[in-house]
């Protein structure tokens, strides 16, 4: 394939040759071979395929069969039970009710026998937006044997009984449920369209017969990117086309943070099984617990903090010196200001989902959506880092450096890719010159659709319009 008269990202050349998944040769007024298929680009912007550095797949593809009951749709007891009961009369009445998105804000922390009194007629279990937390309603909780399991997950009153509030217990759901995992195609068809040409898997605790379903949806183009998945040090490679394996989720609650030694402990042993750690920060205590065990057990290049939602001014320092970059999700300020606003101390406001003064502090940034307890559009990303609140001027980025932030790699999120003869040929196609770009993402006009002519995977368009 031969794109020509491209405005290349970071680059003189206009025209982009690739040949068995590869860049080929890059220069100016090069010539069509034999057969080869031709994309004239007319001046808009060819930029490195998008990477969403975090998200959830599986999870993300159950959302399209959940109830959404989100403080953005509903508010109230009443009208949680109606929609969950309006659900149930759909399928043919049988089945579990699966809803998602829940927050306290709608109708405050329900257990299993607040979903008893709305009197759904299906068993029930929704999740809550943290991810955190499953609710289970007393039927649910019969089928599942809740009441006689004994981990720790299980929340329990002061009287013994199972609350139905399940704490992490998301691989134990999986396997007592049994659901065959849900078709992956409409999220990669809509990533694609929206120029994503790779995945960050982030889901923590994933089996091998789960990670085997992942690769085996992207061996047979269920899944049209390519996929990074994290995993435990004792789950091999299956070794497909566009699937690899990348660092161990650790997963930190501060209602049961790890003893420092054990952390430290524990990322040695990654450490020495070759896997670099991906660890979930949220909070102060997490980081700063993070860091002092990554002190003690040493640096590997490829560790990274997720989410990184607040992160104080004197430990940016660190991170610039130990080279640990920062995978975060800046929609988040804006899907879930009104909790923050009411939620987040006064105090640590200004440390909550940075981005500018960690690039200023030269500490490495890459984004990712976390879908779905995110928007799964990276263009929703890229526009909410342009405005970051009065308060906030110097964590805004122009739209470009924002874009930028889907650039790097699996391996090294936080370094933009180059586009280069030798470098994957997947790439992203605008359909806009680079000078117009920043008044589209201004734009309030058309802010819904993705800017994207065509996406690129391998050197193989996975999406075209306009082009």
């Amino acid at each position: 394939m031969l794109i020509r008269d491209a405005a290349v990202y970071g680059s003189a050349h206009t025209d982009i040759r690739c040949e068995r998944g590869a860049i080929t040769e890059c220069g100016s007024d090069l010539r069509p071979t034999a057969g080869e298929e031709v994309i004239d680009a007319g001046g808009r912007w060819l930029v490195p395929g998008l990477h969403d550095h975090h998200l959830h797949i599986r999870s993300l593809a159950a959302r399209a069969r959940s109830v959404l009951v989100g403080p953005d749709r509903i508010r109230g007891a009443h009208a949680l039970a109606t929609r969950l009961r309006e659900a149930a009369l759909g399928e043919a009445g049988q089945g579990w009710i699966r809803a998602v998105d829940y927050h306290d804000d709608v109708a405050g922390a329900i257990d299993r026998w607040a979903l008893d009194r709305m009197r759904v007629g299906r068993p029930v279990r929704v999740q809550h937006r943290s991810g955190a937390l499953w609710i289970l309603d007393s039927a649910a909780c019969t089928l599942l044997d809740v009441d006689d399991c004994p981990l720790p997950g299980i929340e329990r009153d002061a009287g013994g009984r199972a609350t139905g509030r399940l704490w992490r217990m998301d691989t134990w759901l999986r396997d007592r449920l049994g659901t065959l995992p849900p078709d992956p195609s409409p999220i990669s068809t809509a990533a694609a369209a929206r120029g994503i040409t790779g995945f960050t898997d982030a889901t923590p605790d994933l089996t091998r017969p789960e990670v085997g379903t992942l690769a085996a949806s992207v061996l047979d183009n269920r899944i049209v990117q390519r996929v990074h998945c994290m995993a435990e040090p004792d789950i091999e490679d299956p070794k497909v086309d566009r699937f690899r394996l990348g660092p161990t989720k650790i997963l930190l609650d501060d209602t049961g943070l790890p003893d420092l030694e054990e952390f430290a402990g524990r990322l040695r042993r990654l450490h020495n099984a070759g896997r670099s750690a991906a660890v979930h920060c949220v909070t102060r205590v997490q980081l700063i617990l993070t860091m002092a065990a990554l002190d003690l057990a040493g640096v590997r290049p490829g560790d990274r903090i997720e989410h990184g939602a607040i992160i104080p001014d004197d430990v940016l320092d660190w991170l610039r010196r130990n080279d640990i970059p920062v995978v975060t999700q800046p929609h988040l300020l804006i899907e879930r200001g009104e909790q923050y606003a009411r939620d987040i101390p006064a105090g640590d406001r200004p440390d909550l989902w940075r981005l500018g003064s960690l690039l200023a502090a030269g500490v490495g940034v890459a984004a990712g959506t976390d879908a779905p307890f995110g928007d799964p559009d990276p263009w929703a990303v890229v526009r909410a880092c342009l405005d970051r609140g009065p308060d906030r001027p110097g964590e805004a980025l122009s739209p470009a450096t924002a874009l930028s932030l889907f650039f790097g790699s699996p391996a090294r999120p936080h370094v933009p890719r180059t586009i280069a003869t030798g470098h994957p040929a997947d790439l992203t196609l605008l359909r806009v010159r680079p000078e117009e770009f920043t008044d589209v993402m201004k734009s309030t006009a058309d802010c819904d659709a993705a800017p994207v002519s065509a996406t690129i995977v391998a050197g193989r368009p996975v999406y075209r319009t306009g082009v």
